[in-house]
């Protein structure tokens, strides 16, 4: 299950590419029976999660918060983990790649949900499968995702 949560300004957010996103990234990796829960906000919401949770007093554009992890990581193996978008800062970095928002939120969708399956970028190689596992997704998903961009 993947439940979808939009508290932004941008309520005209299509968020049926963030479940295909997310439903394609946990089929590569057998866990499609997996929940995971997205939450898109804005970067004042971002900015109090990434402080509080990382110590970190600025924006960021997604949080992942596994929930196999610590001490009571295996209570229920079926709950992945939440993902938090923040919408603003996604529609700025998507003006910069220039690429649509509906691009760069499932591209955030997909790095979330492998960060949630165990996946990290803090050394080289752990970068570079982390990397191609991600852009292998985005090639599946670009016709879902330039149908999305041209529905909203």
């Amino acid at each position: 299950m993947i439940g979808i949560t939009n508290t932004s300004c941008n309520t005209a957010f299509n968020v049926a590419l963030i479940r295909r996103a997310a439903l394609a990234t946990l089929k590569m990796h057998g866990s499609e029976a997996c929940e995971v829960s997205v939450l898109l906000t804005d970067d004042a919401h971002m900015l109090a999660l990434n402080r509080d949770y990382r110590g970190i007093a600025a924006p960021t554009d997604v949080l992942a918060f596994a929930m196999r992890e610590g001490e009571d990581g295996d209570v229920n193996p079926n709950i992945l983990g939440d993902l938090v978008i923040s919408l603003e800062t996604a529609a700025q970095q998507a003006c910069t790649a220039q690429h649509s928002l509906e691009t760069e939120v499932a591209c955030l969708t997909v790095h979330g949900v492998l960060h949630l399956l165990g996946h990290d970028h803090q050394t080289p190689a752990e970068a570079a499968v982390m990397f191609e596992k991600q852009q292998t997704i985005l090639r599946r998903l670009q016709a879902n995702i330039e149908k999305c961009a041209n529905s909203v």
